[in-house]
């Protein structure tokens, strides 16, 4: 059973349940109603048996034929009691007196013991002569002139005037059950369809992504229940993929088209050495030298090009993760810093670090830095200086070269962008990009400037603290 449930559709699930609900509801109310009814009934029945009194002049003439089995007199007969009830005399030593054409009703110990005088009343079901199902009251009645001796008194009506009301409710509410729930089933399935309509839109939608692996596919959003949120998250996540096969492709695009250019000129310098030992004609030393020069240095130029794209490749740490510690960013300035004067030896290089500590990865922040020092070393001129300065968690990093001109500045953390003035030097154009996305990882800003008398300013901006916080990640957001 439970296994062609799950093979059901949503929708007609949703309807069988709707109607399952219904049955167990309307159940319940109609068997309380019954229950109910049957009891109001029988107390009904109880309560009249008991207020139905038999006349002095009836009770006499039944125990007269008890006594001496003779038939009602004319007096008698016009004396009955009208029924629908029964009414009999019950004796001590247990003799019925019925009037003719009435069945007698088996005596009950309550009735013998009413007649003896031991209780006041009984109240019972019996059967009849005929087997008919009666309920009894059974009372002794105050003494009657003229008359002596143990003797009871029974008023008795069939059962069947409570049964056949019954039977007719249970019909009554069976059949209102069946309708009720055939309809709850059938309102099920119509509320099922109309509130599954989105998911239904929603399934489309995202086989159709899966068949065409077509992203710009959004859908319609009505509304601002749960399904509407449904639908906003799905259009957001579909978004964020586009977004990111988008920065993929491009990479992949930008990435081939700076590998050209130098795989390139790789492949004519070698080609020439190549001639020139297929042909036998040997290059001059110095001709030799320059080639072999230009090819380690493509070669670095490669090497260094695809470990910038590796970096911009992977994935950002999330707060939290192994590889966010905390970071003395002071030290790494001071590493950094280290490097870069190897690089730039006919420089001179001033450095005022305070202690920062910031929460980030450690190797990715001090490559940060060690980028916006390899530029302010790439621009600055033969003599020149440049500045790093660490306070309150703003490092700065200024140079004396020709700066950036005002209108490449909105570019220059975007990736693979050159200054027209700087394709002539070494470098990919990710190092700003790759500076960028450190920075942005934990939480901090960076922004490259125009510098007061000349030259370019760097300025990164990490929160933290002068003091090592407590040892929990800060949470985004």
């Amino acid at each position: 059973m439970k296994g062609y449930v799950r093979r059901l559709s949503l929708r007609a699930r949703l309807g069988l349940l709707a109607a399952a609900a219904v049955a167990v509801a309307v159940t319940g109310v109609a068997v309380t109603a019954w229950l109910l009814t049957e009891r109001q009934l029988n107390s009904q029945l109880d309560s009249n048996l008991r207020s139905v009194q038999a006349s002095p002049a009836y009770i006499q003439g039944l125990l007269r034929m008890c006594q001496v089995q003779e038939l009602p007199t004319e007096q008698n007969k016009g004396d009955r009691t009208p029924t629908p009830y029964t009414v009999q005399v019950v004796t001590g030593d247990g003799t019925v007196c019925t009037a003719p054409g009435s069945s007698a009703i088996k005596v009950g110990a309550g009735d013998l013991a009413v007649a003896l005088g031991l209780r006041e009343n009984s109240l019972h079901d019996a059967v009849s002569e005929e087997g008919q199902a009666m309920r009894v009251a059974t009372s002794r009645p105050d003494s009657l002139p003229q008359m002596s001796g143990n003797y009871a008194v029974s008023i008795a009506q069939p059962l069947s005037v409570i049964s056949k009301p019954l039977n007719s409710l249970a019909w009554l509410l069976l059949g209102v059950a069946g309708v009720g729930v055939v309809g709850a089933a059938t309102a099920g399935v119509g509320i099922a369809r109309a509130g599954l309509r989105p998911m239904k839109q929603l399934m489309d939608v995202t086989e159709h992504i899966a068949r065409t692996e077509d992203l710009s596919v959004r859908i319609r959003v009505d509304g601002d229940d749960e399904i509407a949120r449904l639908a906003e998250s799905f259009n957001a996540m579909t978004a964020a993929l586009a977004s990111s096969r988008e920065r993929q492709q491009q990479l992949v695009a930008d990435a081939g088209h700076e590998l050209r250019t130098p795989l390139t000129s790789l492949r004519t310098n070698i080609e020439l050495m190549m001639r020139s030992e297929k042909t036998g004609r040997e290059l001059p030393p110095d001709v030799r030298r320059d080639l072999l020069s230009s090819v380690e240095a493509q070669i670095t130029e490669l090497a260094g090009l695809i470990g910038d794209i590796q970096e911009l490749s992977r994935p950002d740490a999330a707060p939290g993760s192994a590889s966010m510690r905390l970071v003395a960013l002071h030290e790494g300035a001071e590493r950094a810093l280290a490097r870069a004067r190897l690089r730039g030896k006919e420089l001179t290089f001033t450095c005022e670090l305070e202690d920062w500590f910031v929460w980030g990865e450690p190797a990715a922040l001090e490559r940060a830095i060690v980028n916006l020092l390899d530029n302010a070393v790439k621009f600055s001129p033969a003599g020149g200086t440049v500045s790093l300065r660490l306070q309150g968690g703003r490092l700065s990093i200024k140079d004396e070269g020709p700066g950036v001109p005002p209108d490449e500045l909105p570019y220059v953390f975007e990736r693979f962008w050159r200054s027209p003035s700087a394709r002539s030097l070494p470098g990919s154009g990710l190092g700003l990009a790759i500076v960028a996305r450190a920075v942005q990882a934990s939480g901090g800003t960076v922004g490259l400037h125009q510098a007061p008398g000349g030259g370019a300013l760097a300025v990164m901006t990490v929160p933290g603290a002068r003091t090592p916080p407590p040892e929990t990640p800060p949470r985004k957001g």
